[in-house]
């Protein structure tokens, strides 16, 4: 008798980890193609923006931006955001600071960027962000693993030989350089992600920094009006501003915030490094942007080294 309640049991905790094991897999199964589809609809604002450059002020468009990410999400994030008001202003500091580097700075940089340099080089210098989340990570006593930080150096490669057209010798431009500080602005703000407080609904918190983004960028807006005056509302411009406040705002955040909750930011990082093969092949189609066989080499590394650092182990 003791030996069948033995095997009973052994059965039940065999059961009971197969289940775990199981549903792991699919827990990060889910976080990857979250963490792809925010990385493919960023790309696509990269084009959007660098369309706009010529046309909006950087400083109005991202504030613009907020404006119509919050109007988009409202509807959906209102109820728990007022359900969880208390928990907003305990916690407002941690919110202000995400807010800080993940809307108001990161994008005003990425617009600022785009008046000096290509849609690609955007989305190619961007992909350098997933190798500070993994400092990040390492710095907070997350293990990377052998075979992911291989995947990481392989995919760093290819990215720098892609900005270098070949080659390690770097020559950066203005907008360059306004790109790789906003690839550490959003690397903080996806390390900041790991420390959002677990009762703190992803829809509040969402529609809670976008509204914080705006307020934070108003007096930049004013500015900006007085001085550059305003823009005219086209199809031209409402366009590409209706995709990156709906779509990159509001869709890619909420993919993506879930996305490190279930998978941590380094690896969430590593999917981001699809997004210059993303970039590029839409500024090909959308702006004429041409990828010679040197690219593809590249993109071809990125792929590589994407698939051997996001892979879970059997």
């Amino acid at each position: 008798m003791a030996v069948t309640d033995r095997a009973r049991t052994t059965i039940r905790e065999d059961r009971q980890q197969t289940t775990s094991s199981t549903g792991k897999k699919g827990a990060v199964g889910l976080g990857v193609l979250l963490a792809l589809l925010a990385t493919v609809v960023w790309s696509g604002s990269f084009v959007a923006t660098r369309g706009m450059s010529g046309t909006v002020p950087p400083v109005q468009a991202v504030f613009w931006r907020w404006c119509i990410a919050a109007v988009a999400v409202t509807p959906f994030a209102a109820r728990q955001a007022w359900q969880q008001r208390a928990l907003i202003r305990r916690h407002l500091g941690y919110i202000s600071l995400a807010t800080l580097f993940g809307v108001t700075l990161y994008n005003t940089l990425v617009h600022q960027a785009g008046l000096t340099t290509s849609a690609s080089n955007m989305g190619t210098i961007m992909a350098a962000s997933p190798v500070i989340m993994a400092l990040y990570a390492r710095l907070g006593g997350e293990r990377l693993g052998a075979r992911r930080v291989f995947g990481l150096l392989l995919a760093a490669a290819g990215v720098l030989l892609l900005v270098g057209k070949g080659s390690l010798t770097l020559d950066f431009g203005a907008g360059d350089l306004w790109m790789f500080a906003a690839a550490f602005s959003f690397a903080t703000y996806s390390a900041l992600l790991k420390r959002k407080p677990a009762e703190i609904g992803g829809l509040a918190f969402l529609l809670t920094t976008f509204v914080l983004g705006a307020l934070m960028l108003a007096p930049a807006y004013a500015i900006s009006l007085h001085v550059q005056g305003g823009f005219e509302a086209t199809p031209a411009t409402v366009g590409p501003l209706l995709y990156v406040g709906v779509f990159s705002s509001a869709v890619a955040f909420f993919a993506w915030n879930k996305a490190v909750s279930l998978i941590g930011a380094a690896r969430a990082g590593v999917v981001y490094y699809l997004q210059p093969v993303c970039v590029a092949a839409l500024g090909l189609l959308l702006l004429g942007e041409r990828t010679g066989p040197t690219q593809l080499l590249c993109m071809g590394l990125i792929l590589a080294g994407v698939a051997l650092a996001s892979a879970t182990r059997r």
